[in-house]
């Protein structure tokens, strides 16, 4: 589909994705993108983040009165307004988190390893792993046996999410 035309006149394309709502199969949402190389999954995926950007927004405006409740104009006094309204949000996520999963931070971060896909640690990690392989390859002459062996005892030390996510 195209939208129109850039500043040189190049002509934007653009993508229609439609998404049903799980609750109400009679509701959907149309999400528009200018990069037609992505994925539908990853549009999908890229405004769940920029939803939950969006209603941090909300809430800090709306229900923590983030530009109501300041009398003071200077950058310090501004800064420090933000500094407790955004900590006060903090509190409540954490306590509304707490209210409804009883996990543990550490435990909750490895389950949600999908909502940090941007930054790839499974690849980064594979990409680790070849270069020490290489590299212990290189320092012992003997063969690869025991280079095999240190890799997976390091393997096995790893948190179980990992291990899971280097296994698929």
């Amino acid at each position: 589909m195209q939208l129109g035309h850039d500043e040189n006149d190049e002509p934007v394309q653009a993508k229609i994705v439609f998404v049903r709502d799980r609750n109400r199969s009679r509701q959907w949402l149309a999400l528009l993108s200018t990069n037609t190389n992505l994925s539908d999954e990853e549009i999908i995926r890229i405004y769940g983040k920029r939803w939950d950007i969006e209603t941090f927004f909300k809430v800090s405006k709306s229900y923590l009165r983030l530009a109501k409740e300041l009398q003071g104009r200077t950058y310090d006094q501004m800064f420090a307004h933000t500094t407790i309204v955004f900590a006060r949000y903090i509190m409540l996520s954490v306590a509304s988190r707490e209210a409804q999963d009883l996990r543990t931070i550490g435990a909750l971060f490895f389950d949600c390893c999908d909502e940090i896909d941007d930054i790839r640690f499974v690849d980064a990690l594979r990409l680790l792993l070849d270069l020490l392989r290489a590299a212990l390859q290189a320092a012992l002459s003997d063969g690869s046996v025991v280079t095999e062996d240190v890799i997976q005892q390091f393997i096995d030390r790893l948190p179980r999410p990992i291990k899971e996510k280097l296994a698929a």
